[in-house]
Order: C-alpha cells, then structure tokens, then sequence
C-alpha cells in the first residue's frame, strides 16, 4: 500500500481548480491501478472527469476494458491528461468541454456518447461545485442556484437522457458526500445538495429496477482533490483530512475500486445502496 501524506503544505488556487499546482501531487492510480476485465468493452460516461475522483474511476474503467466520455467544465489541459491515461489503456475517450448547469449540453454530452460508441451502459454523475461560507449572508441567490444547477439539476438532466441509451444491465453511480450525513455548516449549499443527490439515488433505483438499470451512490470523506486548494483556505488546506479516524485525506484513487465494483455486471443486486469511503468515519 502507498504511503499518503497526513498533512499539506498550505496552498491556494483559482477555483474551480487544477491538478498540475497541488502538492503534493494526489495519486489517481495512474502507477498502482490493474484491470482484469470487469467492464470489458463497456460505454462509460464520467462527469467531472478531467481531475480528481474522476480521473481515477476514468483511468480504472479504462483498465478494465471501458471506452470513456470525459466530460469536463474548462480545464482542458486536466482533461487532456486524463485522456491520455485511457488511450494508454487502449480504450478510446472522448473529452466533452462545456457547462452542465445547461440541460442542453447535458444532453448533447449524452448524444455525443451514443454517437461515438454505438451506446451507453455507465453513467458517472460526479462533477460537483463546493464553497465555503462562514455566515449565511454570505450566501448569495446565484451561488445557492449555481451550487443546485450542477450537483442535483444536471444530475437529473443527464440520466434521464441517457436512461433512454441504456439496456438492461446498465449502472448509473452517483458522487454523494459524507455530507449527506454529517453536513459541515460552512458547506451549507454543498451539503444540502450532497443529501438531495442520495435521496434522488434511491427513489431512481426503485424507479428504474424494472428497465433492469441500477443506481447506487459513493459517499466519499474528504478527498485530496482540487477542490481542496481552491475552495479552502490555506490554513484548512494544511490539516485536511485529519478529523476522520485514520487521521488523513483519502487519495483518488482510493475510490476507485468501489465506483469498478459498482459499475461491475457481478454487482447485479445491489441498488439503491450507498458506500462510504470515508477513513473510517461511520455513517450511521
């Protein structure tokens, strides 16, 4: 097992944030993942693929046999790189620019994947916007719509989209949050929509059993990610990571196991299931 780092150097970046200015760099599993076929030649969609949670579940399905639709908001040299990843896998990937907020695009990066890969059988609603706030006055209309527009609204707008891809067999995974369960107050926007995201992933997963299509979600602890640097003060920033029981920030990588195993056509049962990856900090 890698050593990780249980603390950071203070750091701080323009949101919405970039791998290549974080130190030390987080590990995506771009050295330690191995595939053994689970998604062979399946069509996966990953939201906010160009970094962080995504690239490492983008670059563990790669390995395990999937083609990849990186889709991303601007950071292009970040999606580049992920891109980069999954074609040295031999799987082909296709980076999608643009602004989920927009049903729109949410659909054109639906039909952009069928298009290009003849079909859809994963979808990865992981993209997510995240900002501090110490008072509620500070939290103006446009940051409470914006925060709703791309974690839950988009949601909706890109499965219902690609529901109309998928046959039966197909999985749709969610990126909740520990939030959902332990909302911190200081992510008052975030966490409200981190706990909208777990109640939509378990009345779809009711509402979609018939049609043979699962939806579960991951609820990660806190995640060494450019969010971190660029939503965080530096002082923050320098201790991330040391509240949950292991006593540090978990690495992208270190998720990506689950979203393979929930992904996975051996996964047949379950639905409608959240999974923590949390360092140890129960969700009870």
């Amino acid at each position: 097992m890698p050593s990780y780092p249980t603390s950071f150097p203070p750091q701080q970046q323009p949101m919405p944030g970039l791998t290549r200015p974080m130190y030390p760099a987080p590990d995506h599993g771009e050295q330690s993942y191995r595939g053994s076929g689970r998604l062979l030649e399946k069509k996966a969609i990953i939201t906010g693929a160009d970094s962080g949670i995504g690239r490492a579940v983008a670059i563990a399905f790669a390995r395990e046999g999937a083609d990849v639709l990186i889709s991303y908001l601007n950071e292009d040299e970040d999606a580049r790189e992920t891109q980069r990843w999954v074609e040295k896998a031999g799987r082909k990937a296709v980076i999608v620019p643009g602004d989920i907020q927009s049903s729109k695009h949410c659909r054109t990066i639906i039909e952009r994947a069928a298009s290009e890969f003849g079909g859809i059988d994963i979808l990865v609603n992981n993209a997510a916007h995240q900002a501090t706030f110490s008072d509620i006055a500070e939290i103006s209309d446009d940051e409470w719509d914006l925060t709703f527009k791309v974690n839950i609204h988009a949601m909706f707008y890109l499965t219902k989209a690609a529901v109309a891809h998928m046959k039966p067999g197909g999985a749709i995974i969610n990126t909740a949050s520990v939030n959902a369960d332990m909302p911190n107050p200081s992510l008052l926007p975030y966490a409200t929509t981190k706990g909208a995201i777990q109640n939509f992933t378990a009345g779809l997963a009711q509402l979609l059993a018939e049609k043979g299509i699962r939806v579960n979600a991951v609820a990660p602890g806190p995640i060494w990610t450019p969010l971190i640097p660029s939503t965080m003060s530096p002082e923050a920033v320098e201790t991330f990571g040391q509240q949950v029981p292991m006593k540090r920030a978990g690495q992208p990588a270190e998720l990506a196991t689950t979203y393979v195993m929930l992904a996975d056509p051996l996964s047949s049962y379950v639905s409608g299931a959240t999974v923590a990856v949390t360092g140890g900090k129960p969700l009870i």
